[in-house]
């Protein structure tokens, strides 16, 4: 299952919400540096989805506050 996520770093609280059926919004505590925001993005999405966090990949969007990510 592939889906775009919007990925806020440095929010005040950690959050997942989806807009719709393939669009989710991520709010993540880490910084835009050195991947920290993705791995923190990564890691709230497994727990929203309730799976291992090696079940997720992100297939582009690596520097971009737009990623689309995909759910093996």
């Amino acid at each position: 299952m592939k889906f775009c996520i919007t990925v806020t770093p440095n929010a005040r609280t950690e959050s997942v919400a989806q807009k719709d059926e393939y669009h989710y919004t991520v709010k993540v505590n880490a910084p835009p540096t050195d991947g920290k925001a993705n791995t923190a993005a990564i890691r709230l999405l497994a727990q929203y989805f309730n799976i291992p966090k090696s079940r997720i990949t992100l297939l582009s969007g690596h520097t971009s506050r737009k990623k689309i990510v995909e759910i093996i």
